[in-house]
């Protein structure tokens, strides 16, 4: 239902004749559909900048190639990769961000863990033990953390069951789907690397 003149809708969408309304109360809405409508304006913006930016980092990687008579195909040239000016004063990053999850060949890979660290209670350091356990700890919203399962393939320990279990955590990742994302970063005055020209409005 379109709104008549002379009215607005309030919060529980009844109709209050403007007349009625402090003036107060009609700046605030006004300003806040200002702000609205530039954020808007402004997030149509940052789409169009990254949908360019992929292209243009896509169409340099692919014409790169060209030189080495090569044709990029499917997702190849789409992994990570960093650009910069010839001065270095400007670098273009776009990261991928893959978003994964196990299977249930996860709980294997935990059974067969903790039998390890049964076993090793009274070798291991505690704060191997400690890191080992925690790994397979959930958060508030029951969800394990990948980075530290993960983690657990990197620790170089010579037990059967505990490479079994690697292999299980292995073949228990999935990878649910993936983001790429468009950072550049300008070299600071000083000389001391790199600092990320924000596109965060509330950080900017």
């Amino acid at each position: 239902m379109t709104t008549p003149d002379g009215y607005m809708k309030d919060p529980q969408g009844r109709l209050v004749p403007i007349d009625t309304i402090k003036p107060v109360d009609l700046k605030r809405d006004a300003v806040v559909r200002q702000i609205i409508d530039d954020a808007r304006k402004l997030n149509a913006e940052i789409a169009a900048f990254r949908k360019r930016a992929f292209e243009a980092v896509e169409e340099f990687i692919a014409e790169s190639a060209r030189e080495y008579k090569v044709k990029m195909r499917g997702a190849e040239g789409k992994g990570n990769v960093s650009l910069a000016t010839f001065d270095g004063q400007y670098k273009v990053q776009r990261a991928v961000s893959e978003s994964i999850s196990f299977d249930e060949r996860l709980h294997a890979a935990k059974e067969l863990v903790h039998q390890c660290i049964n076993d090793w209670s009274d070798g291991a350091r505690p704060e191997v033990q400690a890191l080992i356990t925690g790994a397979f700890e959930v958060d508030k919203a029951g969800n394990i953390n990948t980075g530290r399962v993960l983690s657990l393939r990197k620790l170089d320990i010579d037990d059967k069951r505990w490479k079994r279990a690697m292999e299980a955590i292995s073949d228990s990742v999935t990878v649910t789907g993936s983001k790429a994302y468009i950072r550049v970063y300008e070299r600071d005055g000083e000389g001391n690397g790199y600092k990320p020209i924000s596109l965060d409005v509330a950080s900017a």
